[in-house]
């Protein structure tokens, strides 16, 4: 830096007459050379320098302008989305309370399918072994009425005459047609 300051120094002590040739010294004449190279530079290198920052600002405000929109467009869709979710979320709770509903709808319509079932079962039963009985009764009195007329057949024949046990015949007869009337 001493090296540049010396040169422009220097220079208020130059003759302005002299002859045109060429400076050997480098530390001399480099920073004059630099300086003018960059005085040229800057001067005709500033519109492009400008005109490169321009549009490199205008890429980024484009870029961030294409973000907020994008950004806009994602947030309307992560929007639609909870939308979605929510509505989503209700028809699967009312499908789930639906769905509750109806196995509890239809484990009554078991519970009382079943029970009528049953009850019918027990109907079914109690009548058959009431028939069952009945029969079992009438048999039983049938085997009964045989076995007392056979009884009293052979106490009559053994003990009767002829005229006696005509007439107890007859008798028995008419009480066995008044006892058949009645059964039926």
């Amino acid at each position: 830096m001493k090296n540049v300051t010396d040169s422009f120094i220097s220079l208020s002590y130059w003759a302005f007459a002299g002859s045109f040739g060429f400076n050997t010294d480098i530390f001399a004449t480099n920073p004059i050379n630099l300086s003018v190279v960059l005085g040229v530079l800057i001067f005709f290198g500033k519109g492009v320098l400008n005109d490169l920052l321009d549009n490199r600002k205008q890429r980024i405000l484009k870029t961030i302008q294409n973000s907020e929109e994008l950004r806009g467009g994602a947030l309307e869709q992560l929007e639609k989305a909870r939308s979605r979710l929510r509505k989503v979320e209700k028809e699967a709770d009312q499908f789930r309370v639906n769905g509750y509903s109806e196995i509890e709808r239809e484990k009554f319509n078991l519970i009382n399918s079943t029970s009528k079932t049953l009850e019918q079962l027990e109907n079914y039963k109690n009548e058959t072994i009431h028939f069952e009985q009945q029969r079992a009764i009438s048999q039983v009195r049938q085997r009964v009425f045989q076995q007392a007329l056979q009884g009293a057949l052979g106490t009559l024949n053994s003990c009767l005459n002829n005229e006696l046990h005509l007439r107890t015949i007859s008798t028995n007869i008419g009480m066995f047609g008044t006892m058949k009337e009645i059964t039926d």
